[in-house]
């Protein structure tokens, strides 16, 4: 075992440890109710575009790209782009780096983002940041007929598809998302679904929303995986961040 091994295998240990240490998740959870009275999520940017993700989660999103490498990410729900920015530098390292390998690149990876009001001030900001050229915009539901089948056309001209769920966070439409977008994921490739965590907090803490507890995207993924066997949660990340707002969101696509 090398050392990176080595240090891999250490690091398993304590994750294995941490993640069954029920009073820090209990802290954990305390401290995620508290923290969102102030938007704490909405504190960071990604390349000077606000992402209005937990830190924690950001990196595991790099994680994932960085060992899956996908050709495309497909986003629902766009906001002040920031997460679309990260995603789309990702993929572009990625191509970079093709390249110093000798690699040629017909397609370069991009990022589809979906949503159904976008801003003219976000969409302007997005449109005129340096990596413009990788982002395609979609502005309608993430479920309409003619965004599925605009979404259709794109995915067939690349190999390997990533998608991010953060939309409307409602049962019925993160399950009505799920069932559309799952076809899209390749195999291998992830389906993540964020605000899972909205069934940890107590029911009433998003007035004037209509999602909730007992309504929101963990009751649409625990459905979604007793329909399908196609993903598994992959619980390496919820492990290790403890922090974030996609617990049981992190789904793998297996066959």
């Amino acid at each position: 075992m090398n050392q990176h091994e080595l240090f891999k295998a250490q690091c398993a240990q304590n994750i294995s440890k941490m993640s069954s240490d029920s009073i820090l998740s209990t802290r954990t959870s305390e401290w995620m109710i508290a923290s969102s009275q102030y938007l704490y999520s909405y504190n960071f940017e990604w390349l000077g575009r606000p992402i209005i993700q937990y830190p924690t989660d950001i990196v595991a999103l790099q994680e994932i790209i960085w060992s899956q490498k996908p050709d495309l990410i497909i986003e629902t729900g766009v906001a002040h782009g920031g997460s679309l920015i990260l995603n789309a530098s990702i993929l572009a390292l990625l191509d970079l780096f093709d390249l110093e390998a000798g690699k040629s690149i017909n397609n370069p990876r991009k990022v589809i983002g979906i949503d159904i009001d976008i801003r003219e001030h976000n969409k302007m900001a997005i449109q005129s940041h340096p990596l413009s050229k990788r982002i395609k915009l979609l502005e309608d539901s993430s479920t309409s007929i003619e965004v599925v089948n605009k979404v259709k056309d794109i995915v067939s001209n690349y190999e390997k598809v990533m998608v991010i769920l953060d939309s409307n966070h409602s049962h019925k439409h993160v399950l009505a998302e799920l069932v559309i977008y799952q076809e899209f994921v390749s195999l291998d490739q992830y389906l993540v679904v964020f605000d899972t965590v909205i069934e940890n907090f107590p029911e009433g803490s998003f007035p004037n929303r209509n999602w909730d507890k007992g309504n929101n995207p963990f009751t649409a993924v625990t459905q979604f995986l007793e329909q399908t066997s196609n993903f598994c949660i992959d619980t390496k990340f919820q492990d290790k961040l403890l922090v974030t707002t996609a617990p049981s969101g992190y789904l793998k696509k297996i066959k």
